[in-house]
């Protein structure tokens, strides 16, 4: 690309930056901008308040349904390991395992992990929503294939926590 070229093309970066913020419910924590292959990435808090963390969930194993047709849970034998904590996506967007393609995944099914750590990535409208772990632990299951659409809130992988 020619030098005209860039600066329109961050020119519109820096305005599309300027509405994003302007439109925001809350204070942007980290704005990223990168020229090669265009990256456009904004994180923010929605409120001026504390940012609970994310929702997780306990992962359930597998029941059959009773004859009758109601549901039961099923808890834990003893002896059974801890239930796992579920990351969560945070947006609707296409999942992906590897930062990049062709390149080594962010975690495998028995990694241990940190809180804190990313695990994967979410494509949404071009920008790339890092997907974090709150729980220390070891992953337990990838439960979103590598380029699958996710739903916002969608269990993508289960980490057993430490």
């Amino acid at each position: 690309m020619s030098a005209p070229a860039d600066d329109a093309v961050l020119a519109e970066l820096r305005r599309q930056v300027r509405y994003l913020v302007a439109e925001l419910a809350g204070p942007v924590r980290r704005v990223r901008v990168r020229s090669g292959q265009t990256t456009l990435e904004v994180e923010w808090h929605g409120t001026g308040q504390p940012v609970p963390a994310p929702r997780t969930e306990p992962a359930v194993a597998p029941t059959e349904e009773p004859p009758d047709g109601s549901s039961t849970a099923v808890t834990p034998a003893a002896g059974q390991a801890v239930a796992a904590v579920v990351v969560r996506a945070p947006v609707v967007g296409t999942f992906y395992r590897c930062p990049e393609p062709g390149a080594a995944p962010f975690v495998a099914v028995g990694d241990l992990v940190r809180a804190g750590q990313v695990v994967g990535i979410v494509e949404a409208m071009k920008l790339m929503n890092e997907v974090v772990t709150d729980t220390a632990g070891r992953v337990v299951e990838l439960v979103a294939a590598d380029g699958q659409p996710v739903e916002y809130d969608q269990p993508l992988v289960a980490v057993a926590p430490a």
